[in-house]
């Protein structure tokens, strides 16, 4: 495994960080759970091939991820590695909530101190409205005195322009933001965190893996011999120099096996296949469009809408070009809670994009499911 500098902090990073977002699930009476074997198994697997960056949250998995992640950690294999994990920020209502959150964060982690704590899910608005308002910096900086967390980061929702303000208040050390083939808005702001000694740690590398959908395309643009499109999509952000570590969401052996081999292997794109990859990403532009990871913040609706399920139906249409297939997964969608209902039963309320990373415009995309499928 690869390991690059992080920031100003003095720890090395793998390449290559494990999402805790998308553990392994299993059905249950009382709905999907996370499959605490496997993941301890993958968990544990990654981290005896190098992995030593392991990021969660406190509301991923239905709120089990980090429980689920303190347990990997037990045996011997919690000095291996850097914990991060974050604050529910949007949750804050009053300034104490910072610490209550804390607190049962570390109970859950059962991992002793955190790593890399971050402010979750940081706009400008939250940012002013939250973070400010209720001096959470402060709240932060007193928690890092005290031994509870060892670094104060943030993740990143907004404008370029606004990551860069909130850098520059001096009190962060590293900051997680979205950056891949289809979204490379901020470019700038990372190369700005880099210089400003901020450890920079990508979401979405492959587009929460999504981006595999153009890989017809991208065979045709690199030859029957060319990496898969996930392949090109890690190389393409690990090639950035001001990138210290790439979060994939790992659910099974083989894609962690993968995904390392991947980043140890790899070297950055060249100038001819950047070239390559911006030709190819010409004729992809129909998936920019409705560019859903499927990380479920829309989520819940209040119509009993399932937006990401729906979307990727819209993507077996758009980019696949499987049209009868799709057309035969939404004839399904309203028959039971699993597949939501239909896309016409928006009341167009507007909830779902004030929640959505990738600020999709959800209810024009999904008048656009009506028209296509109903």
């Amino acid at each position: 495994m690869k390991y690059r500098k992080f920031g100003n902090t003095g720890v090395m990073v793998s390449a290559l960080g494990f999402g805790c977002m998308r553990l392994p699930m299993i059905e249950t009476d009382n709905g999907k759970v996370v499959n605490e074997e496997l993941s301890v198994k993958i968990i544990r697997q990654a981290i005896d091939q190098g992995v030593n960056y392991f990021d969660s949250a406190y509301g991923y998995c239905g709120g089990k991820s980090e429980e689920t992640l303190g347990k990997a950690l037990k045996d011997g294999y919690r000095e291996k590695v850097y914990v991060s994990t974050k604050v529910p920020t949007s949750r804050i209502k009053e300034k104490g909530d910072y610490r209550r959150f804390l607190e049962e964060q570390l109970r859950r982690l059962d991992a002793g101190p955190i790593d890399f704590y971050h402010f979750h899910y940081l706009t400008d608005n939250v940012w002013n409205d939250i973070v400010l308002k209720y001096d959470l910096l402060k709240e932060a900086i007193k928690a890092k005195e005290e031994g509870l967390i060892k670094h104060i980061s943030f993740s990143f929702h907004d404008k370029p322009e606004v990551m860069m303000k909130i850098i520059d208040t001096g009190v962060f050390e590293s900051v997680l933001c979205q950056y891949n083939l289809l979204d490379r808005a901020n470019e700038e702001a990372i190369a700005y965190a880099n210089r400003k000694g901020l450890g920079v740690v990508i979401m979405g590398p492959v587009g929460g893996g999504r981006l595999v959908a153009p890989s017809e395309v991208f065979k045709k643009i690199f030859g029957k011999e060319s990496a898969s499109t996930p392949e090109l999509a890690l190389r393409f952000v690990l090639g950035n120099p001001n990138v210290s570590c790439a979060l994939s969401g790992m659910s099974d052996e083989k894609m962690v096996a993968e995904n390392i081999k991947t980043a140890d292997d790899s070297s950055p794109l060249s100038e001819e296949e950047l070239a390559r990859v911006a030709n190819a990403l010409d004729e992809i532009k129909s998936l920019a469009d409705l560019y859903c990871t499927g990380c479920e913040y829309c989520l819940p609706c209040s119509q009993g809408i399932n937006i990401p399920h729906l979307f990727r139906i819209m993507n077996y249409h758009k980019v696949y070009g499987l049209t009868s297939f799709a057309k035969g997964l939404y004839g399904r969608v309203g028959t039971s809670e699993k597949e939501g209902k239909k896309a016409s039963e928006c009341v167009e309320c507007g909830a779902c994009e004030t929640k959505c990373p990738q600020n999709i415009e959800i209810r024009k995309q999904l008048k656009d499911v009506v028209s296509v499928f109903e």
